[in-house]
């Protein structure tokens, strides 16, 4: 039993052992109970939190102060924990968001109107944010939403946009009734708050740095300082021997099976460990594994590798020169992969236009920034491998796992965490490998974090894009023709460039009809940092050039920018750039409808401001629009759900698609309860794992509510048609779910079904379904035509701007974003995507570009933050695809796609200055107008 001088906080995991391996214990209140703590006093205050007293609520994003994850109460007031000394809270009352709700007033009504606003999406900047908002509203006695931001100011989120939680803790200080979410025989189209949300609210939610077995090791990356460099490893056992504590080793020459994965399989060409030459700052030759204290006390400049630097191809200049180094051998000219789609006669369409404008643009790296660092454990079974770890893609993971170990599918386990965001870069594998090779050799559990320095460094990032592009239009405004090219600079490994390349020129032409197209995209190599899937996969960097382009071109003509894009929208018989004819679904035109009131107002407002202007500010109102393919290329990507009736009456839902944030564990169970015809609360979630849930697929490409969501429907179309075949009822019969029974009711007619004498099957279901959706799709020819995707969703984005013509900054003052998701299964999950996606559009747009070597924190690296993030006002369309879920399309990437270019637009209606190299940094603008005489 713990010593008599430890009391362990009860809402921080009651019954975990302390370690009192240090020689004073300092006495401190902890959630409201007295208690001592026996740590070392200059230890963080997070760690000891989290790793002595299991208050794992309380989150590590950057150990820097910047993120403000690990945000607790010190006597009442809000502190970064991770720059925090243990010894200075002695004596002095500390406040996890484990204890919110009783050590503060206003806790409970935080977390209850963060549930009932979908303010927690992936969930990991929440326990930050709920305990500075309680901070603020225990001293506040009239809080008003500025009073609001500035105390979330030092807390960063990067799913929600802020809005959400800007709304509920102004809700929190006035309570109001949230909208009931029972059933009324209408799940689909409910404003359901997440099912997932507690666990978030509580801190109690387990992310990848969470909840690993006592025992577990830690493994360290030895990396590459270089760009690009040869090595030689010295003298590894000596090493190890001379560092008690550190148990292992690992070299290219301990991976059993094969020293290569990557997320495209005829792709793969990246090392577990590098062998012989380094091709990018940051890639692995060697861990290091140990007893935790051991391994982050150890400093690795002094492990036994030599480095010789070489010469690194830095950029697309460099990789394509003539006569350049080749970054992979079998990769002739640094050029990966080519895509192409054409149509028609480009030279004579360009020729046949009465106005043409042509601009080439360029976009940068930009970082992913969740605010979760990548993390995991992974332990051996007998002669299986099981890995808790953050993931967006768990088959992928097992497939690659697999190959790694030199053994089945059959024998690896995923279980994937919560994610605290990924955006497309926790589809790759990042401390998988490593854990995976350490548990198998060492036969004991083993763990890995990555420093917010090394997640930088070492992850995949949006891909660097040059893009040169001209339009042809005639002066009546009809597009005739474009011509596009781009280059987008993959890194030194596959990751998604093949992905890349082959879907930008699916999309170059935008929403629009060209009857004579031409767009060529190639992904090429070199010695930078893997880039790979960032919502939108390479589609949000082509919007940059597209969407400013047609502005030139309608400005050019003499024509409403807006009605110029409504003139030449895509509908339901217009053929798009692959010659794929949509059919119903096609809500392009409806979406830039839908922002004719809000587009003459603003752009009426902005021209009235500036007219008046004697200062340095001026305004502006910009207009973009966007489409995007839900799912794969031209290529299968199914979903599998099972869903089963077990023998208590209650209803187990198998979903495999991992949540990150966007909300598939609630809009894939109203989904299901809708086409079973059952309450939502009769469902059991039984979330990701690959031992129990079939395969859903990858979580990207806005593909799961669509393809998910359908599989689940067809499932529970399929159960509920076996229930009312043994109750003998007709398709209209309702069905209810009680204790070991359930009750189908046919008119006045009623049966009651025992469940308890019914056999079960092999999992334990009294009745099942498992069904599968594959989209329909076609391959393309060799100029790209056929059907790539059976759904697209669209939007539209209005943004307003002011921007102070002598700094160069750019405020964002309001944003309106119409998209058309076919079906709104839950309206607020999608709210909250859009916002987020308008957040992460004006990184884009205004601050966000990685270059590699530098900025490897995110204090240097900036992301929005709640003062950059502007009210956003969501328009939904919902014109029905017939191929989804009671007509329901994804939202996931097509609420970025066009907001950079929407503000970039508006930077022009503002200035006169065309941006063609993003972000638009103030010395950028600064430069721009200077160039065009354009001082105030």
């Amino acid at each position: 039993m713990p010593p008599a001088n430890w009391s362990a906080a009860p809402s921080c995991r009651p019954g975990r052992p302390p370690v009192l391996d240090q020689p004073a214990a300092f006495a401190l209140t902890l959630n409201g109970e007295p208690c001592r703590i026996a740590a070392d006093p200059g230890a963080r205050l997070s760690a000891v939190l989290r790793d002595r007293v299991g208050c794992e609520g309380t989150k590590i994003g950057c150990n820097a102060g910047d993120c403000g994850a690990c945000t607790v109460l010190i006597d009442g007031e809000p502190v970064c924990a991770c720059l925090t000394a243990f010894g200075q809270v002695a004596g002095r009352a500390v406040v996890t968001v484990e204890g919110i709700e009783a050590g503060t007033r206003s806790g409970a009504a935080l977390k209850a109107a963060m549930l009932a606003r979908g303010a927690a999406q992936c969930g990991i900047c929440t326990p930050g944010m709920l305990v500075s908002a309680a901070a603020y509203l225990d001293r506040t006695p009239v809080p008003d939403e500025a009073g609001v931001r500035d105390a979330l100011g030092g807390v960063l989120c990067r799913c929600t946009g802020y809005g959400k939680i800007v709304e509920a803790v102004l809700d929190a200080a006035a309570p109001k009734g949230a909208e009931a979410a029972a059933f009324d025989g209408g799940i689909v189209g409910r404003r359901v708050p997440r099912l997932d949300g507690v666990p978030k609210v509580d801190g109690t939610e387990r992310y990848g740095a969470d909840g690993w077995p006592a025992e577990t090791l830690l493994l360290r990356a030895v990396r590459s300082p270089h760009h690009r460099a040869r090595f030689t490893l010295g003298d590894l056992d000596a090493w190890r021997a001379a560092h008690p504590g550190v148990v292992a080793v690992l070299t290219a020459a301990d991976v059993p099976g094969r020293n290569l994965y990557g997320v495209i399989p005829a792709f793969a060409d990246q090392p577990v460990f590098a062998t012989g030459e380094v091709r990018f700052r940051g890639e692995a030759v060697a861990a290091v594994v140990g007893d935790r204290a051991a391994i982050e006390a150890l400093d690795l400049a002094g492990f036994p590798v030599a480095w010789e630097p070489l010469d690194a191809l830095i950029g697309l200049d460099a990789a394509l020169a003539d006569g350049a180094a080749l970054v992979q051998a079998n990769r002739p000219g640094n050029v990966l992969v080519r895509g192409r789609v054409a149509k028609g006669d480009v030279a004579a369409g360009l020729a046949a236009a009465d106005r043409t404008v042509s601009g080439r643009f360029t976009t940068g790296f930009v970082e992913h920034a969740y605010i979760e660092p990548e993390a995991g454990f992974a332990r051996r079974v007998g002669d299986r491998i099981e890995i808790a770890a953050c993931t967006q893609a768990p088959y992928m993971d097992r497939d690659d796992v697999a190959l790694v170990l030199g053994i089945a599918p059959e024998q690896v386990r995923i279980l994937p965490t919560a994610v605290g965001g990924g955006f497309g870069s926790k589809l790759d594998l990042s401390v998988q490998p490593f854990i995976a090779v350490a548990a198998w050799r060492l036969g004991r559990p083993v763990g890995m974090v990555y420093s917010r320095p090394e997640s930088i460094m070492t992850t995949t990032k949006r891909h660097p894009g040059r893009l040169a592009m001209t339009v042809g239009a005639t002066r009546d405004g009809r597009l005739t023709a474009i011509d596009f090219s781009g280059d987008f600079d993959t890194g030194a490994y596959a990751s998604w460039g093949p992905t890349v390349a082959n879907r930008v020129p699916v999309h170059a032409s935008g929403p629009y009809f060209v009857p004579d197209y031409r767009a060529e995209a190639r992904a090429i190599l070199t010695h930078s940092v893997p880039a790979g899937a960032f919502r939108g996969f390479g589609v949000p960097q082509m919007a940059v050039a597209q969407e400013q382009l047609f502005d030139e071109l309608a400005l050019g003509l003499g024509l409403d920018p807006l009605e110029f894009r409504i003139l030449n929208a895509l509908t339901a018989e217009t053929p798009t750039a692959t010659g794929q004819v949509l059919g119903a679904g096609a809500g392009m035109r409806a979406c830039l409808e839908a922002l004719r009131p809000d587009w003459a107002r603003a752009r009426a407002a902005a021209e009235a401001f500036n007219a008046t202007a004697t200062g340095t500010l001026r305004r502006g109102a910009g207009v973009a629009g966007m489409w995007y393919g839900c799912g794969n290329t031209s290529m299968s990507n199914p979903s599998t759900i099972r869903i089963g009736l077990k023998p208590d009456g209650r209803i187990a839902l198998h979903q495999g698609a991992v949540d990150i944030g966007q909300g598939s564990n609630t809009v894939i169970a109203q989904i299901a309860a809708e086409a079973l015809g059952v309450d939502l609360a009769a469902l059991d979630l039984v979330s990701a794992d690959t031992d129990l849930t079939p395969d859903c697929g990858k979580t990207s490409a806005s593909r799961q509510t669509f393809v998910t969501g359908r599989a689940a429907e067809l499932a529970g179309r399929a159960l509920r048609a076996a229930i009312l075949r043994l109750a003998n009822a007709g398709p209209d019969a309702a069905i209810v779910c009680g204790a070991g029974r359930v009750i189908v009711a046919e008119g006045e007619a009623r049966r009651e079904i025992d469940l308890a004498g019914l056999a079960v099957d092999r999992h334990g279901y009294v009745l099942a379904a498992e069904e599968t959706f594959d989209p329909p799709t076609s391959p393309l020819d060799a100029n790209g035509q056929g059907d790539p995707y059976a759904v697209y969703g669209f939007g539209a984005h209005l943004a307003e701007i002011e921007i102070d013509t002598a700094l160069g900054t750019v405020r964002v003052l309001h944003v309106t974003a119409a998209h058309d998701v076919g079906r709104a299964v839950n309206p607020l999950l999608i709210e909250g995507q859009v916002e987020g996606g308008v957040a992460q559009g004006i990184g884009l747009a205004l601050m966000e570009e990685f270059i590699p070597g530098r900025g490897e924190n995110l204090h240097d690296y900036l992301i929005p933050t709640v003062g950059d993030v502007p009210p956003v006002t969501t328009i939904l369309i919902e014109d029905g695809a017939p191929a989804g879920p009671f007509g329901a399309k994804g939202v996931g990437e097509q609420a970025l796609i066009p907001t950079a270019p929407a503000i970039l637009n508006a930077i022009h209606h503002a200035t006169g200055l065309r941006v063609t190299r993003v972000p638009a940094t103030p010395d950028r603008i600064r430069a721009g107008l200077v160039g065009l005489g354009g001082q105030a």
